[in-house]
């Protein structure tokens, strides 16, 4: 979809994603290892009672589940920037995720260009709000 195509408040919802034990332990490896997303018996000991998704790897999961829903297509040209990122819940392995994504904001930069500007609100299968964020991007008219 071009920018024109969006309408401020206009809402979509993805599909879903569940996450696994395997997954945050690599992901986490990789890009966050701290001990209650990489050590499950430190964990156990921690807060959360368990091995939890990165804050990180939730973002990622939601950037990619708004992405699949291909909205964006080839008219978007790159991200510009992300705002109010707001880890609200802990993701535990079995967790099935989901995003809302709702258009907050339509700018237009060139002739042919605009910014776009969409919050990304993620829940787990219990309904409960995870993750929050806005994220704009530069994408054709």
């Amino acid at each position: 979809m071009k920018l024109d195509e969006f309408k401020i408040g206009q809402s979509f919802r993805t599909k879903s994603f569940k996450v696994t034990k395997e997954e945050i332990i690599k992901f986490a490896g990789e890009f966050d290892p701290q001990y209650m997303h990489v050590n499950e018996e430190k964990a156990k000991e921690g807060r959360f009672k368990g091995i939890i998704a990165s804050g990180i790897h939730t973002l990622a999961i939601s950037f990619k589940l708004w992405v699949e829903e291909e909205k964006y297509g080839e008219d978007v040209i790159a991200g510009t920037e992300m705002n109010h990122i707001k880890f609200l819940k802990a993701v535990f392995p079995g967790d099935e995720l989901y995003t809302i994504v709702k258009v907050l904001e339509k700018k237009q930069n060139r002739s042919a260009t605009g910014i776009l500007t969409v919050l990304l609100s993620t829940y787990n299968d219990k309904k409960e709000e995870v993750f929050e964020g806005e994220l704009s991007v530069l994408i054709k008219q």
